[in-house]
């Protein structure tokens, strides 16, 4: 397991505003204001042919709505939205409204800013002390975001995250999936495993499929997630599963879903592996390491792991007993499609997500809940998942759910032609 990234996070210093925010600020309200323009005339020229008794234009515009500020990522920038006005409402249908889809009624805040506040909670900043990190970052007016607002946020967010945990999958077909478990302090003598699984569907696209809290990632706290995953439904097996080492997963996979095919992680592998190498030849060996994952076919693949194991067995057995090991699992993502070979030799899906998860609490006033960590990480992943790349060439999941036999990387019967 590779060790957490443990980082002070400094209390911010005051805010002070500076000529290319204002500048920023000023453009984006131009930018806002030309856009809600666009929109509006766009659904005027809808309603072109419809006119009143006396042959006038219907829907016309009717002035602006009080001014209002939003949040964003630069600070507050004030907008007001325009409107209109229908002159002779239909009897039957009623009077036409007009709703903007870029500054919906009641929008107080962007999205970046609904992402910012889950990840300065799971950095360590306690509720109170948000006015200030939020000032520090967002710019000196960032109203609205004290502590009982963001209280009344983590109430909604809980609900989500538990609606989420019970949601139906029957329907669902992952054809891989990426488990790993994120560790973190949620009080001072206590460590909790965010036991995490991505899948990819049929159609390539990557969606977080199961957050889960455990103590450690043991076999018996991967079984219950996956035990759940099929009790909601899940029960077609993924054809490949991408982890780490953690033996726990890998027995309870084994008896869940049997047929799935193991492929070892290569950044953890390579992590474990140059531990037990000393400093001056890592950089070396890590290069020969990356040679036999990157190298084109599985016979180039075999014979570089071979060398590897022949040059550090006689110095640093343990190094080439980590990597021998665990050699068919290591070299299985040969037997699938080239295009997805990028995607599914590491778990970086949930490695690049969780990222900023690392929980730093030593100087934390107060405790984190359990349950305000997956609440928390939940929300990180439902932002990230919209960033996540999709599968290359997702058209070879069918293939792969047939069954086809791929020889490194390419469908047989092509090598054969």
């Amino acid at each position: 397991m590779i060790k957490d990234n443990v980082i002070d996070l400094k209390k911010p210093e005051p805010f002070i505003e500076d000529p290319l925010t204002d500048i920023l600020k000023q453009g984006a309200r131009r930018l806002l204001t030309a856009a809600l323009e666009a929109e509006i005339n766009l659904f005027l020229n809808q309603y072109r042919d419809l006119t009143d008794d006396k042959g006038y234009y219907r829907i016309v515009r009717n002035g602006y709505l009080p001014e209002r500020e939003i949040q964003t990522g630069i600070g507050q920038v004030p907008v007001r939205a325009p409107r209109i006005r229908d002159r002779q409402p239909d009897p039957k249908n009623g009077r036409i409204r007009f709703t903007s889809a870029i500054l919906p009624p009641y929008l107080r805040r962007t999205k970046s800013i609904e992402t910012l506040l889950p990840w300065l909670y799971l950095k360590g900043v306690s509720t109170g002390d948000f006015s200030e990190a939020l000032s520090a970052l967002r710019g000196k007016d960032a109203p609205g975001l004290s502590a009982a607002p963001i209280s009344r946020l983590k109430t909604v967010w809980q609900d989500e995250y538990t609606k989420w945990q019970q949601r139906d999958l029957s329907l669902k077909r992952y054809v891989y999936i990426w488990a790993d478990g994120i560790y973190c302090n949620v009080r001072m003598d206590e460590r909790q495993c965010l036991l995490v699984i991505i899948g990819a569907t049929e159609d390539g696209r990557k969606e977080l499929v199961a957050l889960e809290g455990g103590i450690r990632e043991s076999e018996q706290s991967w079984t219950e997630v996956l035990v759940d995953l099929k009790r909601r439904g899940l029960q077609r097996a993924p054809e490949l599963a991408v982890g780490d080492g953690s033996l726990g997963f890998w027995k309870a996979l084994s008896k869940l879903y049997d047929t799935t095919r193991w492929q070892r992680c290569w950044v953890h592998k390579t992590a474990n592996i140059l531990n037990k190498l000393p400093k001056s030849i890592q950089a070396k060996a890590k290069g020969r390491l990356h040679q036999i994952w990157m190298a084109d076919n599985k016979e180039e693949a075999e014979k570089n792991f071979d060398a590897f194991i022949e040059t550090y067995s006689a110095k640093y057995p343990k190094a080439a007993e980590c990597l021998e090991k665990d050699q068919e699992a290591l070299l299985s993502f040969y037997d699938f499609p080239a295009e997805h070979w990028r995607h599914i030799r590491t778990t970086n899906p949930i490695e690049s997500t969780f990222s900023t998860v690392r929980l730093r609490t030593a100087k934390v006033r107060g405790c984190f809940s359990s349950l305000t960590v997956l609440t928390m990480a939940f929300q990180l992943c439902r932002s990230a998942q919209k960033r996540w790349i999709k599968l290359h060439h997702p058209e070879r999941l069918g293939d792969v759910i047939r069954k086809v036999k791929f020889v490194d990387g390419i469908i047989e019967n092509r090598i054969a032609a």
